[in-house]
């Protein structure tokens, strides 16, 4: 058996024992050597700067404008969500440069060594998901933006699948870019997030400063009255809002562990998340929600699609412009497509079968999963996409977050045994690899979680008084019905448990 070691507050493997081997081991889910945990603050702030600037980050904080907010209500949403899951995300990313192991390995304390697959299948179920869209999004762009460049009227191509085949070409071309990039590994990425991150951000100001110059100055940016005002009807779409809000990176409070196991160390991860999530939400918010009131202020609010930067940026009839916009779109697309969404379920896929699957391979496995899910019919409208998709996105990976941290946090208090998070004879492998546990604290945290969800008359898939009406009322508030009922039920739980050691 391998046996862990200190290094001041890192736990290393001890390369006298050599690494693990069996079933529970292969290269890319092995701790990180101390030696090699080297990303630092600026390697942590650019990631998230890259992850944030991004077009359905734009579109979460257009879209609260297109529901009815002004800026000032859409801006103090998305500052307070990413406020408040910077919380589980320092909290479940400590593991990260204290062990140097993935989201899937840590999951294994709670979840035990063959349980843990249930939440990573659902990290990685999740993140396909977001693949898709984000390629999607990111090949309309670019059809887009190229149709007005070249001309030719691309919409008017024949249709495949009820949308134009240059459109699917252009989806397909992305895709193929985004997978020939993460073939060449994690350093790979951290190299391109440290210049994209402010590439975006300057692309962002630009189309700030176009819309701010059409719309004749800042005042009608700032003027565009809110339509839900402060009372009952703002309420009404300020939690489910601030739910979907939080589930954007509720995604991320789980598998944040993939990137910060490479950290220098608790410092570098934990002021490089402060410093890079909410501040740059907010101001990319910020950013999002002004250029929305101005083109609202310039086109009329009856126009759909403002909400859509790519779409809108489409109305300028600047080649330099809309050539430099499409440069943009696809560096911020890339950025966050494969920090976010395809480094966790390639570690995740690795995990189900370590020893025929590796990162890559997960990698790719994502990218067709990403493909074939239909990911153009998940951001239809604001409605869909944030109350949806975001809602019950946040509610399931609430109930996985809150046993992550309370098994960490509260059962263990920060302390693993590293070496038995491979070795089926250990502590963690409970009763044939599973923690019942865990399991009925993520099922019941579920249940109450996602159970009540709604939807209106004709805007999405669900009953207009829930799918289980006597839990609807707490469906505006998933994320947190999710993390705190699941948190509480597991630590009753695991009170009762018999701790057993490992096999000598």
């Amino acid at each position: 058996m391998a046996i862990a070691e200190s290094a001041g507050d890192r736990v290393e493997l001890s390369a006298d024992a050599g690494p693990p081997s069996g079933p529970y081991a292969n290269p890319d889910l092995l701790p990180v050597p101390v030696a090699k945990r080297t990303w630092t603050t600026y390697n942590f702030t650019a990631l998230w700067i890259g992850m944030a600037h991004n077009i359905p980050s734009w579109t979460l904080a257009s879209g609260l404008v297109a529901l009815g907010m002004d800026w000032k209500q859409a801006v103090l949403t998305i500052a307070l969500a990413n406020v408040i899951v910077l919380v589980p995300m320092l909290l479940t990313g400590h593991a990260g440069p204290k062990y140097g192991i993935p989201f899937p390995v840590l999951a294994r304390a709670s979840f035990g060594l063959r349980g843990a697959n249930l939440p990573a299948l659902v990290r990685a179920a999740v993140a396909c998901c977001w693949f898709g869209i984000q390629t999607w999004i990111g090949g309309q762009g670019i059809f887009v933006l190229l149709d007005r460049v070249v001309g030719g009227d691309w919409a008017a191509a024949r249709q495949i699948g009820g949308y134009p085949w240059p459109l699917w070409l252009c989806f397909v071309l992305f895709w193929v870019l985004e997978l020939a990039i993460i073939a060449r590994g994690m350093d790979t990425l951290r190299r391109f997030e440290n210049w994209a991150a402010p590439f975006v951000l300057v692309g962002a100001v630009v189309l700030l400063i176009w819309i701010s110059v059409k719309a004749g100055g800042l005042g009608p940016l700032l003027d565009q009255p809110s339509q839900l005002g402060w009372g009952h009807d703002f309420w009404k779409v300020f939690f489910p809002s601030l739910m979907g809000m939080i589930g954007f990176w509720s995604t991320l409070s789980l598998n944040i562990p993939d990137f910060t196991r490479f950290g220098a160390g608790q410092r570098a991860q934990a002021w490089g998340q402060s410093l890079g999530l909410p501040t740059t939400m907010t101001a990319f918010a910020l950013l999002s929600v002004l250029v929305t009131s101005g083109a609202q202020a310039v086109y009329g609010t009856k126009d759909a699609t403002l909400w859509d930067p790519v779409a809108l940026t489409a109305k300028s009839g600047n080649e330099i412009g809309l050539l430099y916009a499409l440069l943009t779109v696809l560096v911020a697309t890339v950025s966050v497509n494969i920090a976010a969404n395809v480094v966790s379920p390639a570690y995740d896929l690795s995990h189900l079968a370590p020893k025929l699957v590796n990162f890559r391979t997960g990698a790719l496995i994502t990218g067709v999963v990403g493909v074939i899910i239909f990911p153009w019919k998940l951001i239809s409208t604001p409605e869909l996409y944030i109350f949806t998709w975001l809602g019950v996105v946040g509610g399931v990976l609430g109930t996985v977050a809150g046993v992550l941290i309370a098994d960490y946090w509260i059962v263990r208090r920060t302390v693993l045994h590293l070496d038995e998070l491979y070795d089926p004879r250990g502590r963690y492998w409970y009763a044939g690899g599973w923690n019942w546990r865990a399991v009925v604290a993520f099922a019941v945290g579920g249940v109450l979680a996602i159970g009540g969800s709604y939807s209106a008359p004709g805007a999405g898939p669900f009953p207009e008084d829930g799918m289980i009406p006597f839990l609807e009322p707490l469906a505006d508030y998933g994320w947190a019905v999710g993390l705190t009922s699941s948190l509480v039920l597991y630590v009753a739980l695991m009170r009762t448990a018999r701790p057993r050691t490992a096999a000598v």
